[in-house]
């Protein structure tokens, strides 16, 4: 009976509101994983823009049937800014950003300075367990950048899941 009692008490959690914190420790943990945004080779006498698509990966796991809602934010990186981003050779910098969506609308970052978190959930199934949930980065590198110098740029993104 207390088992009984249990169940139906986390089901009244998960329904009766999503904000509240459904995810302790002891319940459930979620995980996550990325793959690069590589531009590859860049010319800086090109007009158009080299684009290029990351991953970030989240795997939860826990008590069977708990919804658990979740964010992922995405720092500015080395620039300091959402609105331009920027990855460095040394002295030499080429402007870029990342963004939520295919058509390099949405900027993806913590929320603020109008940029977007991405916020989604999962259900566990009856092992406790949700499958993969894959979120793409969109990376473009804009056209036309005449001080680049050649060699290899990089930068460092720092990915926040938040679950709750």
């Amino acid at each position: 009976m207390t088992r009984l009692i249990f169940v139906l008490l986390l089901t009244l959690l998960a329904w009766s509101d999503p904000a509240r914190a459904l995810c302790l420790p002891a319940v459930c943990s979620c995980g996550v994983a990325t793959t690069n945004v590589a531009f590859g080779t860049y010319n800086p006498l090109a007009y158009g823009n080299t684009d290029s698509t990351g991953s970030v990966r989240v795997s939860c796991g826990g008590v069977a049937g708990l919804l658990i809602p979740f964010n992922i934010a995405i720092s500015p990186g080395g620039g300091g800014s959402y609105a331009g981003r920027r990855m460095s050779k040394g002295a030499h910098y080429l402007s870029y950003n990342l963004y939520t969506d295919s058509s390099y609308t949405t900027i993806w970052g913590d929320g603020s300075a109008s940029s977007q978190l991405v916020n989604a959930g999962v259900t566990l199934d009856v092992l406790g367990l949700s499958p993969t949930q894959v979120f793409w980065i969109y990376g473009r590198l804009p056209g036309r950048q005449l001080t680049a110098v050649p060699g290899v740029y990089a930068d460092t993104i720092n990915v926040t899941l938040t679950y709750y």
